[in-house]
């Protein structure tokens, strides 16, 4: 099931907290030789995890992490502005209508439609949140995932080629991107919007204050 959690929130959920940042070294540093910090309990965090983030997790029957992504306004510190500002030209994303999406990750044998259930638990937010395009930075791997899953964005800057290409990407969900993503995720549309009522209720609008 899909979960939405802040980063206040996640001590609640013991097991799917010290997955998700133990999956998270696991994918960016074992299988990516990504430059990342990983502390003595094998879990990966940076700077953003501490400005309290809204996490998106695919929680799995046993209660681990089966895969997450994480969300924050750009109105506060992003990583795209504090550390991709030059893919973008210089000139800082900031708005109340667009969030920064960062830290895709999937567990190993994640299950398949695990992507797709995060991009449709993304297509939630922008409903419920009042949000209208997310921005991220992305790797060459994604660039496959993306259009597999069928939500491609529209890349605002790229450094690199090949396997090293780096891009900065903004996303919008039109109705018919939602319909697809759901395809392939498998969730039909209502259990989608009963998980993220039963964590915001229904007529949810930001909360800003919140995530910031």
């Amino acid at each position: 099931m899909l979960r939405y959690l802040y980063a206040d929130q996640l001590q609640q959920y013991p097991k799917l907290h010290r997955t998700m940042f133990q999956d998270r070294a696991d994918q960016f540093r074992t299988r990516l030789g990504w430059d990342v910090a990983v502390d003595a309990n094998g879990q990966e965090r940076d700077g953003y995890d501490a400005q309290n983030p809204l996490y998106v997790i695919w929680e799995r029957p046993d209660g681990s992490h089966g895969g997450s992504m994480r969300f924050l306004p750009t109105t506060g510190p992003t990583m795209v502005n504090d550390v991709f500002g030059h893919l973008t030209g210089g000139a800082p994303i900031v708005s109340p209508l667009i969030w920064e999406c960062t830290r895709f990750c999937l567990a190993r044998e994640a299950a398949a439609g695990v992507a797709a259930a995060l991009m449709l638990a993304g297509g939630e937010i922008m409903s419920g949140f009042g949000v209208r395009h997310f921005v991220g930075v992305f790797d060459a791997r994604m660039v496959r995932i993306y259009r597999a899953i069928g939500s491609s964005p529209e890349v605002l800057g790229t450094q690199g080629a090949g396997r090293q290409q780096i891009s900065v990407g903004l996303w919008a969900f039109s109705q018919a991107a939602r319909a697809q993503v759901a395809r392939r995720s498998g969730l039909t549309r209502d259990l989608s919007r009963l998980w993220f009522d039963r964590a915001f209720g229904s007529g949810t609008q930001p909360n800003l204050a919140k995530s910031a």
